[in-house]
């Protein structure tokens, strides 16, 4: 059910929007379990694009990460991504409360990872880890991911377009911080010693 939803939000999103809320309200089991499918498209990605393609600096031989060292990185980058949406789906619950609107936290959850299907999907391209090639297409992906906060969180919390607006910009706040609590996390991380290790 979840790939017509993928679809669905790509093709005709306000409309697709209202079928996810709908089957989120009639349904009292958690409809979130695609997300455990879809981070691991980057994460698989990732791992094959640093062990097997590598990446080139200049004119040389490829630089590629030892197979040990890359498990370790995707396991952590799989768990980060399944627990940044179940963040920002606890923070779209949350503030709920502010814009006096209550809503289950699984749809929040819902919310927020169909909100990140463009990333999860484009995160395919980490199989092949050239910068500009992934800035290229990573840069429209997330407009998209914004486009799809900004239309699907009135929608989903069924609230007027304007109050869903200042809402959705509190939740992008959010996520921009955590963005950067993340990239804080990784520094630390290798200063623990989980650093990448190179091949030779």
């Amino acid at each position: 059910m979840f790939i017509q939803h993928i679809i669905g939000l790509f093709t005709d999103p306000a409309r697709e929007w209202v079928k996810i809320r709908e089957q989120c309200k009639s349904s009292e089991r958690s409809r979130v379990g695609h997300i455990f499918v879809m981070a691991a498209i980057p994460a698989l990605a990732g791992y094959f694009g640093t062990t097997r393609v590598g990446w080139r600096i200049g004119v040389g031989d490829p630089i590629r990460i030892t197979g040990e060292s890359a498990v370790s990185i995707a396991v952590i980058y799989y768990l980060a991504l399944i627990v940044g949406v179940f963040t920002i789906g606890w923070v779209i619950h949350l503030l709920g409360k502010a814009y006096e609107v209550e809503k289950p936290l699984p749809l929040c959850i819902s919310l927020a990872s169909y909100t990140a299907t463009p990333l999860f999907l484009i995160g395919i391209m980490e199989v092949y880890p050239v910068l500009w090639l992934n800035m290229l297409i990573g840069l429209p992906a997330l407009a998209y991911t914004v486009y799809l906060l900004y239309t699907g969180l009135p929608v989903m919390m069924e609230i007027p377009p304007e109050r869903g607006f200042l809402y959705a910009s509190a939740v992008l706040a959010v996520g921009l911080i955590a963005l950067v609590s993340l990239l804080a996390i990784t520094a630390l991380l290798w200063g623990m010693g989980l650093q990448p290790v190179f091949t030779h």
